[in-house]
């Protein structure tokens, strides 16, 4: 028999970029997502039903992560007042995710805040040496310089993104690894009235 070690892992979630993506998926596939549900806040977050934020049950194409990431974080931005932060916060904390919220001045606009603290906290996580495989969940190409970076300190990137025009090549060709989120979010999306994680 084989002892596989398990990686000590931490997820990093361009909540911007996913939502953003996952809204024109489901558009383009005419599936309907609410408005504001557990899983989803129209503009603000997207989640897949019945997927924890911090448990590798929603990868098993890449086993050898330990059960439980220590920490798995979700940036987003918003536009709206203190009482709309709250909801949003409590939102994607009950769904496992540490979130880290941004306001922004305008609704049309990309806020650098989310890029700037994914980057910062994934760099310094590594390190620290808080883990040892990053999971980071994003299509955009700026995060190249990133996951090369984080590579040097001799820590491996998973990526979990769409399979298609929204995933950027560069950073495909560059992470150690990648799993393709589209059935799985299409999938239950289909079938969102899953309970919450526990």
């Amino acid at each position: 028999m084989v002892n596989v070690t398990l990686h000590k892992w931490m997820s990093f979630v361009d909540g911007e970029n996913l939502t953003i993506r996952g809204q024109e998926l489901a558009k383009d596939k005419r599936l309907s997502i609410p408005e504001k549900g557990p899983y989803s806040w129209r503009d603000v977050f997207l989640w897949i039903p019945g997927w924890h934020g911090n448990n590798r049950q929603s990868c098993p194409t890449w086993p050898f992560l330990d059960a439980w990431a220590v920490r798995a974080y979700y940036y987003a931005s918003f536009k709206g007042d203190d009482q709309m932060r709250d909801e949003i916060v409590d939102a994607l904390r009950a769904l496992h995710f540490y979130p880290r919220i941004f306001k922004k001045t305008r609704p049309d606009e990309k806020a650098k805040a989310v890029d700037i603290a994914l980057a910062k906290d994934m760099l310094s996580h590594a390190f620290l040496g808080n883990y040892e495989a990053a999971v980071l969940v994003t299509g955009d190409g700026d995060y190249v310089p990133l996951v090369e970076e984080v590579q040097h300190q001799g820590k491996r990137v998973v990526l979990w993104f769409f399979r298609g025009s929204s995933l950027n090549p560069a950073l495909l060709r560059v992470v150690d690894d990648f799993y393709d989120i589209t059935k799985g979010f299409l999938d239950l999306w289909q079938n969102p009235n899953v309970p919450l994680p526990g």
